[in-house]
């Protein structure tokens, strides 16, 4: 079974950053799919480089016509090296998810039977509500928060702290906006109760000392993990911070290579890791490094700010993975997520069940890729 043809598609979503998906059709008449969204540099991952990863994939077409879709490593090692770049990482990783549900389609077996088989009947996810926080307030992350808890999520990520700057930081103290950030974290344990998980993401905007205070004034609420909490360029600093807080890291989330993912779990400074099968080279890869971390006693917990295809094949991947913590899932975005994909997305008490329909087990709906 042989390539004849890759599209892509870009659904607008919010200024926050668009989803775009791809589409590799076979010569059987099989069509496998797969995300490549978010493919910017740094923050503007989020909210742009749609433009060139859509260019890189259509560049990449004649190299892959007439390839076997069963080549899955052989096509990783052709095309995905180290110093590329964001965006044709990302345009690699959204093809290689195509290739694994086209595996799986023609086998007629889910991808995680490929993969070793489940370890668990359904992954836990938490509801990033960062992405559908529009109004700053600590009434409205309370608010979101609150509402996801009563869909029945059991564990809630924020992002409180997008304000806080290198001006900001450069003062030494706990400054407006970092008193701001810990008033928003403050009101959403409020409205939560103690007995739902809590994940605070400070998206690198910390230097040692500041982080380390902040810390100290969040021991009281119990945090499930502190997120990027200064930048991965020192390793080092990180491990310190790790060893000055009560509460576990979570870094990674910018890492796309095993060697960099090698650094990370080899400074101890991580007790969680964030690979995005969007960004490391797809759903092989993001089970290879999941090895990697296990080795090392270190839990996963994907990176997945994105569309429902990303997190289908995150959950076809991590249901193999014996150290899997838990799933991001951007709660709230769009109310129509749910029916981009056929059948529906679903999430149940805080879980997604794992799906025995073959390959990534979703379609894309194609009157909804026509409307959005």
């Amino acid at each position: 079974m042989k390539i004849n043809d890759v599209e892509t598609h870009v659904v607008p979503v919010t200024k926050r950053g668009d989803w775009v998906f791809v589409k590799v059709h076979t010569d059987d008449g099989l069509t496998g799919i797969g995300e490549a969204s978010h493919g910017g540099v740094g923050r503007a991952a989020y909210g742009g480089g749609n433009e060139r990863v859509v260019q890189i994939i259509q560049d990449l077409r004649p190299a892959l016509v007439g390839r076997s879709v069963f080549q899955i490593e052989a096509f990783h090692r052709q095309f995905y090296r180290g110093n590329e770049g964001h965006p044709y990482h990302t345009a690699i990783s959204g093809i290689e998810q195509a290739l694994w549900d086209l595996v799986g389609k023609s086998l007629d077996v889910p991808i995680h039977q490929l993969l070793g088989g489940s370890c668990r009947p359904k992954i836990r996810v938490y509801a990033n509500i960062n992405r559908a926080t529009w109004d700053r307030t600590p009434g409205d992350f309370a608010q979101n928060a609150r509402r996801a808890v009563d869909e029945g999520f059991t564990a809630i990520k924020c992002a409180p702290f997008d304000d806080v700057s290198t001006g900001n930081i450069s003062q030494g103290g706990l400054g407006p906006a970092i008193r701001m950030g810990i008033e928003r974290i403050r009101c959403i344990r409020e409205a939560i109760g103690p007995d739902v998980d809590l994940m605070v993401d400070c998206h690198s905007r910390f230097n040692v000392g500041l982080m380390i205070q902040t810390a100290r004034e969040l021991d009281d609420l119990h945090l499930f993990w502190i997120e990027d909490p200064i930048p991965l360029t020192d390793l080092k600093a990180l491990l310190h911070v790790s060893e000055s807080t009560s509460m576990p890291i979570a870094t990674g989330e910018q890492l796309r290579t095993k060697a960099q993912f090698r650094d990370l779990l080899e400074s101890r400074a991580a007790d969680f890791i964030l690979p995005d099968v969007k960004h490391v080279g797809g759903i092989l890869e993001l089970k290879k490094i999941s090895a990697m971390a296990e080795a090392a006693n270190v839990m996963v917990t994907p990176h997945s700010p994105s569309g429902p295809v990303s997190t289908a094949a995150s959950v076809q991947c991590m249901a193999t993975v014996p150290n899997l913590a838990i799933l991001e899932y951007a709660w709230g975005e769009v109310d129509w997520r749910a029916d981009l994909v056929d059948p529906p997305e679903q999430i149940v008490d805080g879980f997604i069940e794992l799906t025995n329909r073959p390959g990534l087990g979703i379609e894309l709906n194609e009157s909804r890729l026509d409307n959005d």
